[in-house]
């Protein structure tokens, strides 16, 4: 043992500190003595009791603190091991910190975000579209109510109003329809566009025999509609009424449609001008090919293949990027139509533009014919008309109807 004595405290008098002690000199600090033989040390403090937090009262209750998260025992590296402890080898999750960036690249971002700005555009601009042109559509209370058959028919019918624009003042009064489609879209998906001559011989309603334009003449689109669904057994969902002038006004909002013709015509009475071939034409020329008849030797007959034709090349231009993508062209076609058009009640312009569709379709596959047994029939009163054969029209019509019926291929 070392003869050293510790040093004595720096305080005068004081005494010595025991080796290792570092309290800092002229410090109040006392070094605690370790108890000797036979003393006890002093009990330690007792620990509150412990209390159960569901049936403590909320004075008893500790404060909440932010709680670790629980240990995850379904992973066997992680069972049993301290929380926020990680066993060596065990994977570490790591989830993204707040404030972090994103890993897609910022180009990708911005090309994400135009996208969608774009599509809310259109989105708004369709839909603007819409409302105005439905707000501005008139409807006519032509459906008989009579109960639906199979399919989507559509009666389309060309109003003829003398003294229009359009159309010359020849004497004759009233409104008559010198275009009389029925389109019609079956169950197993298929479309037919059928052209039912003017001058057909049908038995109308209240009435009795006379040529089918007379229907309109007589009582407006509800008789025409109960006359053609007597006629073909088919009842009409949607009854669609195009002004001879808006067939030139739609026109000229597309810009032009193109038609074909298979021999040169100089037609003074409907103004048609056209020399063999196909052509390009505005709203004038477009409207005298509709009615033009008379420099065909197959009058009416020939008459309704133009007008398949020239419902087809309207259909296809206005579904043609110049046309789709062209917001001017849009509104000039919305205002054009809803002009010259006039629908049944509950018509708006979404089964329009169904109807457009079922049209095109149509065209796509074919044209079909009504069978005609006579077209040069005299009658006593209305002169020459159109005959039919009962059996053979209830057969023809009960295949467009149901979607049996082969269109001819279009030459």
């Amino acid at each position: 043992m070392s003869d050293r004595q510790p040093p004595r405290s720096p305080r005068h008098g004081g005494p010595r500190r025991p080796r290792g002690h570092r309290a800092r000199a002229g410090g109040s600090a006392r070094p605690v003595p370790a108890p000797g033989r036979g003393e006890r040390e002093e009990t330690p403090t007792r620990a509150y009791p412990a209390v159960d937090a569901r049936t403590a009262p909320a004075r008893d209750r500790a404060p909440e603190r932010h709680a670790a998260p629980a240990r995850d025992t379904s992973d066997p590296l992680l069972a049993g091991a301290p929380v926020g402890d990680v066993p060596d080898g065990a994977p570490r999750r790591h989830g993204r910190r707040p404030g972090r960036s994103s890993r897609v690249p910022r180009p990708l971002r911005f090309g994400m975000t135009l996208v969608a700005l774009v599509l809310v555009v259109l989105l708004a601009w369709g839909a603007g579209l819409a409302l105005w042109t439905n707000s501005r559509i008139e409807h006519v209370d032509a459906l008989s109510g009579a109960e639906a058959t199979e399919g989507q028919t559509y009666l389309i019918a060309g109003s003829d109003a003398r003294g229009g624009d359009a159309v010359a003042d020849d004497g004759t009064t009233g409104q008559r329809t010198d275009t009389i489609m029925l389109l019609h879209k079956a169950p197993n998906g298929r479309s037919y566009l059928v052209s039912l001559p003017r001058d057909t011989l049908v038995d109308i309603p209240g009435h009795g025999r006379y040529k089918l334009n007379a229907a309109f003449a007589f009582g407006g689109a509800p008789l025409l509609v109960k006359t053609v669904e007597q006629f073909t057994g088919m009842t009409i969902d949607h009854y669609v009424e195009i002004g001879f002038d808006g067939v030139e006004g739609m026109v000229d909002a597309v810009g032009s449609v193109n038609l074909c013709i298979d021999q040169d015509v100089d037609d003074e009475k409907s103004g048609l001008k056209m020399t063999e071939g196909c052509h390009d034409v505005g709203g004038e020329q477009a409207l005298a090919f509709v009615r033009a008849r008379y420099f065909d030797p197959t009058a009416d007959i020939g008459r309704q293949a133009r007008q398949q034709q020239f419902v087809g090349a309207l259909m296809s231009r206005v579904a043609s990027p110049g046309v789709l993508l062209n917001p001017l062209a849009q509104v000039r076609l919305a205002g054009a139509g809803t002009d010259a058009l006039a629908t049944s009640e509950g018509t708006g312009i979404v089964d329009l533009g169904r109807m457009a569709l079922t049209a095109r379709s149509a065209m796509k596959a074919g044209t079909v014919t009504m069978p005609i047994e006579d077209p040069a029939y005299r009658t006593k009163h209305s002169g020459q008309a159109i005959l039919t054969d009962d059996a053979d029209t209830a057969a023809f019509f009960g295949s467009i109807a149901d979607g049996s019926a082969e269109p001819k291929a279009a030459s």
